[in-house]
């Protein structure tokens, strides 16, 4: 029957469209990872909670100020200036915080975060790696397959795995420094989910735009000096 065998061509057809696209996603996944697992980082998550801890259990705006003029010094062009700085609320997984992002790329970010109330909520799952080094206050970890949860103190650094899901809370006044290493695109849904579907902050959602992607120009601008020099 013509009608019939129309239907199985057409059927043919979309499982060959939907086979190239699976193989395409494939592809762009492991030329990702090969990507990632090559390239040269300007940070390392050793380095940064180092630097980090030296402030820890000192006031928070003191620690974070001193903190952004070391970085400065030891990575110029890689940190945003002074009047790029902005801290920005951040509701993700039912809880809510605010960062000052510091850096930013297709592959790192460095953030000061914290919160001035109690809250918690879901980590999210990332296809990137997130250690956050404490400078006051207290963190909570619940591991997902666990029954039992982890208090860390100013001083202490967090590492949040590749593909981790924990039940995180933060006591008000706790801030921290935090990097993350990965494909950074990835986080933004997850960070931004709340805004578009519960919040409905859309002038928060803005700022956070600004700044990622004047972080990415600032970098582009830096690559692009070094490789000419």
């Amino acid at each position: 029957c013509p009608c019939t065998l129309g239907s199985e061509m057409s059927a043919l057809r979309t499982a060959f469209k939907l086979l190239l696209l699976a193989a395409a996603t494939v592809l762009v996944v492991l030329l990702l990872r090969h990507w990632m697992a090559t390239k040269q980082y300007v940070f390392s998550r050793e380095d940064v909670a180092k630097l980090a801890k030296q402030y820890a259990g000192q006031d928070h705006e003191q620690a974070f100020s001193k903190v952004v003029v070391e970085l400065r010094r030891r990575y110029p062009g890689h940190i945003l200036p002074d009047e790029d700085l902005q801290w920005v609320f951040v509701n993700a997984g039912g809880w809510m915080g605010s960062m000052c992002l510091l850096h930013a790329s297709l592959t790192e970010y460095l953030l000061l975060f914290g919160t001035a109330v109690d809250t918690g909520g879901h980590s999210g799952r990332y296809w990137a790696e997130i250690s956050d080094t404490i400078i006051s206050g207290t963190f909570r970890q619940w591991k997902e397959g666990t029954t039992k949860s982890d208090i860390f103190y100013p001083g202490d650094t967090i590492v949040h795995a590749v593909g981790e899901a924990t039940s995180v809370q933060w006591s008000a006044g706790t801030w921290m420094v935090e990097y993350g290493r990965g494909f950074i695109p990835s986080t933004l849904g997850f960070a931004l989910a709340d805004t578009l579907f519960s919040t409905q902050d859309f002038l928060t959602m803005f700022y956070t735009v600004r700044v990622y992607a004047r972080s990415l120009l600032l970098e582009a601008g830096t690559l692009l000096a070094e490789a000419g020099a």
